[in-house]
C-alpha cells in the first residue's frame, strides 16, 4: 500500500516568499557617526544611509535619536516602510537606554516589530565573520577586546578610558608622541622626526636660542598648549607614528603599542575572573593562544586597519605566544555589516558563508 502526500507548493512558495520580503534594519550607532542599512531575509541590503553620531551615551538621547532617524530614514529611501524588525550596535549598550523612546520613534519609520540594542562590540565582530566563536580587538581613540562564544560575549578587557586604561589605543599613540616630543626638547629623551611634526601641527616655532627661565620656548609653548587639549583629543597625534616608519622614537612607540594590544587580547582568550581561573560563569572556558588562532579574530579601529605595522606585530607577539601557531585576522572598517547579520540572526535568520557574502556585497555596492 502505497501513502501519497500532495504538498500545495504555492503555499510553501508563498510562505517562503513572505518570510524572504520581510525588511529588517540595522544600525551602527557610533558616537561620531550612524550608520543604517535596510536588509531582507535573504541578505540582500537594500538601501544604506548616514548620519552624525547616533549614540545616547556620548550623544545625548536627543541628538541620537535625530541622527538614528536622519540616517534610518536615507536607508529607506526617504519614506516609512514596513520593517519587522531594527537592531542597533553600539557602545554602552549594558547601559539600559530608554527603548520606549526608541521604539516609539521607529514605529513612526514603519516598525511592526521590536528594537534590539547589541553591543558595538558585537558589531565589530560580526563585520569580519558571520561564525558564532571568536575574538575582536578594537583599537581606535580607545582600546578594547572581546571573546564572543555562542554569538554573546564571554570576556572583555580594556575599554576602560583614557585614566585607567586603553592602552595602545589612538589616545595612547598621541600621549606618548607628545611625551617623546616633551624629552626631546629638555634632553631627556632621544632626537626623532615627531618633534617637528607636532610643533609645526601646534603652530609652535623651535628656536634654541629662545629660552624662559631656563626652558626652551618651545617647550613652555608644548607644556601650554598641549594642557588645553582634552586627554582624549591627544588622538590627533597617533596618524604622526605611522607617517614616519624609518623614525626610531616612532617605530618603538608602535612596538609598545602592540605589546598592549596583544596583551589586551590575550587577556580576554585567558579570561582570568577576580576570584580565579576562567569558568563557565566567569567569562567562559578559557582558550589558550593556540585555541585563538584558529578561531576567527577581526581587528577594527584606525590603529589597526590604517597603522597595518601595528596589526601585523600583534598578530606576530600572538603567534609568539604559542609558538608553532599563525596567526591573521580579518579588518573591518565599522560595524554596519556586522549589525546586519546581528538583526538576522537575532531574528532566527541562518547567516551562512553565502549570506555573509551577499551582505557585504550589496552594502559595498549601496555605498559606492
Amino acid at each position: 500500500m502505497k501513502t501519497i502526500i500532495t504538498i500545495d507548493v504555492s503555499q510553501v512558495t508563498l510562505r517562503h516568499r513572505m518570510v524572504t520580503m520581510r525588511k529588517y534594519l540595522a544600525i551602527d550607532a557610533g558616537g561620531t557617526s550612524t550608520r543604517a542599512v535596510l536588509l531582507n531575509s535573504s541578505g540582500h541590503c537594500l538601501g544604506y544611509g548616514t548620519a552624525g553620531g547616533g549614540n545616547p551615551v556620548s550623544r545625548g538621547v536627543t541628538a541620537a535619536l535625530e541622527s538614528l532617524t536622519q540616517a534610518s530614514m536615507q536607508a529607506l529611501g526617504g519614506a516609512p516602510a514596513n520593517i519587522s524588525g531594527v537592531l542597533l550596535a553600539m557602545a554602552g549598550a549594558s547601559m539600559e537606554p530608554p527603548m520606549d523612546l526608541f521604539h516609539e520613534r521607529f514605529v513612526e519609520l514603519g516598525l511592526c516589530g521590536s528594537v534590539m540594542i547589541e553591543s558595538d562590540l558585537l558589531g565589530a565582530f560580526y563585520s569580519g565573520t558571520y561564525q558564532d566563536d571568536g575574538c575582536a580587538l578594537i583599537a581606535g581613540t580607545g582600546a578594547v577586546s572581546a571573546r564572543i562564544e555562542g554569538a554573546e560575549l564571554v570576556a572583555v578587557a580594556d575599554g576602560t578610558g583614557w585614566l585607567l586604561g586603553d592602552n595602545g589605543s589612538g589616545f595612547w599613540l598621541g600621549r606618548e608622541v607628545a611625551r617623546a616630543v616633551a624629552a626631546e626638547l629638555d634632553g631627556r629623551g632621544p632626537r626623532t622626526a615627531l618633534t617637528g611634526l607636532v610643533l609645526t601641527e601646534l603652530g609652535i616655532e623651535l628656536n634654541v636660542a629662545q629660552r624662559s627661565q631656563g626652558r626652551l620656548r618651545a617647550q613652555q609653548q608644548l607644556i601650554v598648549k598641549t594642557y588645553e587639549l582634552s586627554p582624549i583629543e591627544l588622538s590627533r597625534f597617533a596618524p604622526l607614528v605611522f607617517a614616519l616608519p624609518q623614525d626610531a622614537v616612532a617605530g618603538e612607540i608602535a612596538h609598545r603599542a602592540a605589546s598592549h594590544l596583544a596583551k589586551t587580547l590575550l587577556a580576554v582568550a585567558s579570561s582570568a575572573s577576580a576570584t580565579g581561573p576562567a569558568s563557565a560563569d566567569a567569562g567562559g572556558i578559557a582558550r589558550t593562544p593556540g585555541e585563538v588562532c584558529a578561531q576567527p579574530l577581526v581587528f577594527g579601529g584606525s590603529v589597526l586597519t590604517k597603522g597595518r605595522t601595528v596589526a601585523a606585530e600583534v598578530l606576530k607577539q600572538l603567534a609568539a605566544a604559542q609558538p608553532g601557531t599563525a596567526a591573521s585576522a580579518s579588518m573591518v572598517e565599522d560595524g554596519v555589516v556586522g549589525s546586519a547579520v546581528l538583526v538576522l540572526k537575532r531574528n532566527g535568520i541562518e547567516v551562512d558563508a553565502v549570506v555573509f557574502t551577499r551582505i557585504q556585497d550589496s552594502l559595498a555596492a549601496l555605498r559606492g
